[in-house]
């Protein structure tokens, strides 16, 4: 039987059409990215109310999720090396519906460690699918206006991500849930077992509709009309630049920018993920403080626009990356120092919580502007390189946990410091770092 062959296409042979339809199927593929990544919000307090958790152990809900980009990125390359993208991405589909079906049980249990694995499981799936698409949507254009693509994902990626916590709550919690929690406390342990197994059992069927409509999708791409992109092809001049290294660890700029999209996405899950919790801080109710993760991700999407009004007409996209790394010291430094009661948009909060969500600004427009810095001239390497990028993405797994720790000692709004050594490190892969190219 003769083996399959995997045809690949150069990109400057591409029609306007196949690119069009191309970045319209990766934009769906980023909004599913979002509507899965960003559930975390609300999945992090849900957890620690209907499993009895402290702030760390509730943050083992990032962990989970991220660390199976640190495991599955390396192979992620091979696997799209072996079979191609669209296969690659089918599989990946598979192993996200996968991890919604393993919710299942776990509700049905009431297990956090099995939540765990269903989480690291569909975390798998997002790492071969992000391994896929990011280089993808890189490469799908002129490099100039890398970051111009990157960031009308970054839209469907955060309006996925605003979308998301609503849809969850909406179909999970219940406008009287606020005084059935303050009342858990008082409740002998078989009633509050009950209560509890009751709740947490409403994730089942949001869950299985998820499981089984990925399922269709991954099918759906298999069979789509993307084409397979060829990564390996290389100019004379990167070819040249290239021809005596072996591995991707002799790209400083590369691996200084895995270090920085590890760095970005922690600092960026930091401001997401832990808003309703320091919300919760001010005494505003879980039913209330919903809202929030989908302000922030209001602000990224304002970013984006910027990004995409400006970039690169006005500004470049290097010189944008330095200005949001500042923006995001100096936010870090309001976070933490400026107090005052406020009302705003019907809230009335600390005014520290709303520099927490000016955070999905600046946020926006730092990983647009880190992966074609990256990723430059790196020719054969590309696959290999995307996927130690990729692999940073676990920083969404580490840095959570840090803020939980130091949430846990010293207070939610002191543990924001951990935000300001990230930024200076932007600063400096925004100013310096890019631009070594031999150790």
């Amino acid at each position: 039987m003769a083996a399959s062959i995997k045809t690949t296409v150069s990109v400057a042979s591409l029609s306007r059409r196949d690119t069009t339809v191309s970045i319209i199927i990766i934009a769906g593929m980023f909004f599913i990215f979002g509507f899965l990544s960003w559930i975390n919000a609300i999945l992090i307090p849900y957890f620690k109310i209907a499993c009895e958790l402290t702030h760390f152990q509730s943050y083992l809900v990032a962990f989970a999720f991220y660390i199976a980009y640190f495991v599955m990125s390396v192979p992620s390359s091979y696997l799209l090396k072996a079979v191609g993208f669209k296969k690659g991405m089918m599989v990946g589909f598979f192993a996200l519906s996968l991890g919604a079906f393993i919710f299942v049980p776990a509700a049905m249990t009431r297990t956090y460690e099995v939540f765990l694995l269903g989480l690291f499981t569909i975390g798998i799936g997002l790492a071969i699918l992000q391994t896929a698409a990011n280089p993808y949507i890189t490469i799908l254009g002129p490099k100039e206006r890398a970051a111009q693509r990157i960031s009308i994902m970054g839209i469907c990626n955060k309006f996925a991500g605003i979308v998301a916590p609503l849809l969850f709550a909406a179909a999970v919690l219940r406008p009287t849930d606020q005084a059935l929690f303050d009342s858990l406390a008082s409740m002998a342990d078989d009633v509050r077992a009950a209560t509890l197994d009751e709740l947490i059992r409403r994730v089942i069927v949001p869950y299985s509709v998820v499981g089984a409509a990925l399922l269709l999708i991954g099918i759906g791409v298999r069979y789509s009309p993307l084409p397979e992109i060829d990564t390996e092809e290389e100019e004379s001049s990167v070819a040249d630049s290239n021809s005596g290294k072996t591995n991707i660890f002799q790209f400083p700029h590369l691996v200084l920018g895995a270090i920085a999209i590890f760095i970005h996405v922690g600092a960026q899950v930091i401001s997401i993920d832990t808003v309703i919790n320091y919300a919760g801080s001010m005494g505003i109710s879980l039913i209330e403080a919903k809202v929030f993760p989908s302000y922030t991700l209001g602000m990224a999407i304002v970013g984006y626009v910027l990004g995409i009004s400006v970039i690169p007409r006005w500004i470049s996209q290097k010189n944008m990356l330095r200005v949001v790394t500042f923006m995001g010291a100096i936010l870090s430094l309001l976070i933490v120092f400026t107090k005052g009661e406020v009302t705003i948009f019907g809230h009335e909060t600390d005014v520290s919580i709303w520099f927490v969500v000016l955070l999905g600004i600046p946020n926006s427009l730092t990983w647009a502007g880190i992966w074609p810095l990256a990723i430059d001239g790196l020719g054969r390497f590309t696959k290999v390189g995307a996927s130690l990028m990729i692999m940073g993405l676990c920083g969404n797994a580490i840095l959570p946990l840090v803020y939980g720790f130091f949430a846990d000692k010293i207070g939610l709004r002191e543990a924001y410091w951990v935000l300001l050594p990230c930024y200076l490190y932007l600063i400096y892969y925004a100013m310096w770092g890019h631009k070594l190219r031999r150790w």
